[in-house]
């Protein structure tokens, strides 16, 4: 079993979650983060990170965030790891409380 990052990390990327993830399994797009879950060890020490609840483990994704998973695995095999942590996104204050981002999500 693997963590999933869903939408709620969209539009913001805080990137707390990377800082403590020992095996770097953490890939960066535009506005998203993905875990590949051929690194992701299932430590789930990147879940109380995430200050926007973004992670859970695979087997307790939402039924709405079902499409997470295979996006997870799709986008992890094309960007790059991103193992420090960087500032979240400019305006993720005013994104981290919303819902159903997922038309945001820049490839």
């Amino acid at each position: 079993m693997t963590h999933v990052v869903t939408d709620a990390c969209i539009q913001c990327k805080y990137t707390d979650c990377v800082e403590v993830c020992p095996v770097d399994c953490f890939k960066e797009g535009p506005n998203f983060l993905v875990i590949d879950p051929d690194e992701c060890i299932d430590c789930a020490v990147c879940v109380a990170e995430c200050p926007v609840n973004a992670i859970c483990a695979e087997e307790d994704v939402m039924a709405e965030h079902a499409c997470f998973i295979d996006l997870n695995v799709e986008l992890a095999k094309i960007w790059p790891v991103i193992s420090s942590s960087k500032d979240a996104l400019p305006e993720a204050e005013q994104w981290k409380e919303r819902a159903g981002k997922l038309a945001y999500l820049e490839r």
